[in-house]
């Protein structure tokens, strides 16, 4: 089997018919692709997504390239098991009517605290087409909760769109601002008073609207600006 066979063998639902290869294994202690997965989130969780090569995968897993490519097509196929893995972790509600938005507000919320864990992984998630089972479970769950809302079937399929890359643009955001924020002069970054010192001095001849204003450009605590966006994009959808 070819590794373009068997990334789409991957991709389709268990077969119970299914016998046990009965080739023996050529490796003593054989490597999954539960253990690369496994082992990539830890990098990640440690080292950020952008540390993550199949160079590095390969080595965390005290294997060479060779092994990895056995299991794995590429570094998009990684990617797509990575979305995939955090995927399987998302709790889908039954669509209620009177309750979509809250329903939606709630998945969204769960899938930007599973970006969070990771730094940097939700770019993985950015120009993806969806074929894991467990990334096309979440679109089918959030769908099924817009339909139920009366959101008309294809804005409710282009805004699932909008909202995961919403989610996934804010996540990433926060793990660039976070990693900048490390180094000593650029703490300022997740700083709000020296963000609003830097608005208020500036010439209010030239930016009288941001002098003015700066309160209000730099307010929020926690994830305020998530939630408020969040609740902009429903209103959005629940009007058209």
């Amino acid at each position: 089997m070819n590794p373009r066979e068997r990334r789409a063998a991957r991709h389709q639902p268990p077969n119970p018919e299914a016998g046990a290869d009965p080739r023996p294994r050529r490796r003593k202690v054989p490597i999954t692709v539960e253990q690369v997965i496994d082992t990539a989130l830890g990098v990640i969780a440690t080292e950020g997504y952008e540390a993550l090569t199949m160079r590095r995968l390969a080595g965390a897993l005290d294997t060479g390239p060779a092994s990895l490519y056995a299991h794995v097509v590429n570094k998009a196929d990684l990617d797509e098991l990575l979305i995939g893995r955090l995927c399987a972790e998302l709790v889908l509600p039954e669509p209620d009517p009177a309750a979509w938005r809250e329903q939606i507000r709630g998945v969204c919320t769960q899938i930007r605290d599973q970006y969070l864990k990771y730094p940097g992984i939700s770019r993985a998630a950015l120009a993806m087409a969806p074929t894991d089972l467990e990334t096309v479970r979440v679109t089918e769950g959030l769908l099924a909760i817009l339909l139920a809302g009366g959101v008309a079937p294809q804005a409710a399929a282009w805004a699932i769109d909008a909202l995961l890359l919403y989610v996934a643009a804010y996540c990433l955001e926060t793990s660039i601002a976070r990693q900048r924020s490390a180094h000593d002069d650029a703490v300022w970054v997740l700083d709000r008073d020296e963000l609003l010192r830097r608005f208020t001095a500036l010439p209010a001849e030239t930016f009288p609207h941001t002098t003015r204003h700066a309160a209000e450009l730099t307010a929020g605590e926690g994830h305020d600006r998530f939630d408020f966006t969040l609740a902009l994009m429903i209103d959005g959808i629940a009007h058209r």
